[in-house]
């Protein structure tokens, strides 16, 4: 068995290219399904974001392909032509990899706040359609759980560190200014909500779409206005800065819309991917677009190299609490057995004893269940602290030899 990983991302494509590798949910559970079909494949984890996409599985001896190739089959694309965008990891240089990922080591913006929750909720959804094995399962939620002790202990970037945080101070350094002037969010999903708050933080007077058959249940960031996404052309003319970040498959403005509603300069950033604004509006005039991709964190100081250093040394620790299961997990069934029957062989020797005692029949049958769950504590504690003291070789051995006193 083996873990391996197919992924694109930022540093090496643009959005243009991450797009296409890019999934929905709808697509993602299809290709899931998919990829749950191919012979040797154990289970499988789609992790979609705007800045990456990482095709991950778990495989037995009977698998024989591409995980890049079954991808690009996917998506109905030519494996040779993207080939180079791609990064490829399998076992240890693969967990290392997820583990300072879900701690936003690999993100765009440093410590970014939202890359643990990508990670943890991509987990969730392959559960949720039978697609994560116990390899996955464990491996994923290790990596979760390492990335939020580091967030609680380890400071990488200061204050709120996002993608939406990031795009704001970009454009005041280009001179923008936010108070007082009407913005529009078009999606309140997670990215959509926190534009819309950083936007009031900033002064700006801030409507949010809301889908029409949703509207009168889904809640909006506090102080903002709402109106239907059918009718935001209505208030396009208006809007200073509009923000879209969607799941949409399609354009949320194009370039004839923008043309038509536009009634002064007007600043519109997409933190969508795929794209929800057409790029073709920068041809028109007045009218500036910004993409996710304009909003690079590159340089670093020196406290953040050292706070990254000590986010290795943490990840490092988990890891090898992981690689300790990971690579006697064929034996735990085994160590199982020999727990179970050295209750029994426990039990056997205190029947008698048992009933000689002069208490009740059901104080006697808890009494019977006390000593088995101590049997198997004392067991388990004696063979995994074996484990972690010997070789593996060694313990493999020890194993052999307590079966075969319980054959």
């Amino acid at each position: 068995m083996g873990i391996q990983m197919a992924g694109i991302d930022h540093s090496v494509a643009e959005i243009d290219i991450r797009m296409i590798f890019s999934f929905t949910k709808k697509n993602m559970a299809e290709a899931l399904a998919k990829l749950k079909e191919v012979k040797g494949i154990e289970g499988c984890v789609i992790l979609s974001t705007c800045n990456r996409m990482e095709l991950w599985v778990s495989t037995n001896e009977e698998f024989e392909g591409s995980v890049y190739e079954l991808l690009c089959d996917i998506r109905q694309v030519c494996p040779d032509t993207y080939r180079p965008y791609f990064k490829f990891r399998e076992e240890k240089e693969a967990v290392r990899h997820l583990f300072r990922l879900a701690g936003g080591l690999e993100s765009r913006i440093l410590g970014e706040d939202q890359i643990v929750t990508q990670v943890n909720d991509a987990l969730v959804f392959a559960r949720e359609h039978y697609a994560a094995d116990h390899v996955l399962e464990t491996l994923f939620r290790q990596a979760v759980t390492a990335a939020k002790k580091v967030k609680t202990g380890i400071v990488l970037s200061p204050s709120d560190q996002s993608v939406v945080h990031t795009a704001i101070e970009t454009l005041k350094q280009e001179g923008m200014d936010f108070r007082g002037k009407t913005c529009m969010v078009i999606g309140n999903g997670v990215m959509g909500k926190l534009a819309a708050t950083q936007l009031r933080m900033q002064g700006a007077n801030v409507t949010v779409t809301v889908r029409q058959y949703r509207s009168g249940v889904v809640e909006i960031p506090r102080d903002c206005e709402r109106i239907d996404y059918g009718k935001r052309m209505e208030l396009f003319g208006a809007c200073d800065y509009v923000v879209s970040a969607t799941v949409s498959p399609n354009y949320t403005l194009t370039r004839e819309l923008v043309e038509q509603y536009r009634q002064k300069p007007v600043v519109l950033v997409d933190l969508a991917v795929p794209r929800d604004i057409d790029p073709l509006v920068r041809e028109l005039p007045d009218v500036q677009l910004f993409d996710i991709d304009c909003f690079r964190v590159e340089a670093r100081s020196e406290a953040q190299k050292q706070a990254i250093q000590q986010a290795e040394e943490c990840f490092r620790e988990q890891m090898e609490e992981f690689f300790v299961w990971y690579e006697c997990r064929d034996v735990i069934p085994r160590i199982q057995t020999i727990k179970q029957k050295a209750a029994v062989d426990l039990e056997l020797r205190l029947t008698r004893k048992l009933r000689e005692l002069s208490v009740e029949d059901r104080e006697r049958e808890q009494l019977k269940k006390d000593i088995e769950a101590a049997a198997v504590k004392t067991v388990n504690k004696m063979l995994f602290g074996l484990r972690d003291g010997v070789s593996r070789k060694a313990f493999r051995e020890c194993l052999e030899g307590l079966e075969k006193i319980y054959e």
